[in-house]
């Protein structure tokens, strides 16, 4: 796999889907902005992203490869269930619960934009445990 590299704030132009699939770590930014920030996920199979809400940012979420299960909502205990494949998006407003599954038997490679950015420049987690225990800190 070649190095990809948070290129933000500069400009970039790239083949997006080549560089999510390309991607094998759970988390990679690949451009932060000052107001928008795309990042490159891998989810295992049976894994998830875990359930969250993100209260400023909106998102929007593409699926490259793979199958999901994708449920939001206004709250934890009301959540909606979405069934979603490749070349599927997902657009979820700021403050909606999320969630994505992968259902699959192969990783769930999809990229994410954020409005405003999410996670520091150059971000790179390699493992779920890995972007929790760094999100723990950040709290």
């Amino acid at each position: 796999m070649t190095s990809i590299i948070d290129s933000g704030p500069n400009p970039l132009v790239t083949d997006i889907e080549a560089a999510t699939i390309e991607n094998d770590n759970y988390r990679t930014t690949l451009w932060t902005g000052t107001n928008l920030q795309a990042t490159l996920m891998a989810i295992q199979p049976g894994h998830d992203i875990g359930l969250e809400v993100h209260e400023t940012h909106d998102q929007f979420l593409r699926i490259e490869q793979g199958q999901a299960s994708v449920v939001m909502g206004p709250d934890k205990d009301q959540l909606t269930t979405w069934q979603a494949n490749e070349n599927f998006a997902v657009f979820v407003p700021a403050g909606t619960w999320h969630n994505l599954t992968n259902i699959g038997e192969v990783q769930l490679k999809v990229y994410s934009i954020y409005a405003p950015p999410q996670h520091p420049h150059g971000t790179v987690h390699v493992t779920k445990e890995e972007a929790d225990a760094a999100e723990a800190m950040e709290a």
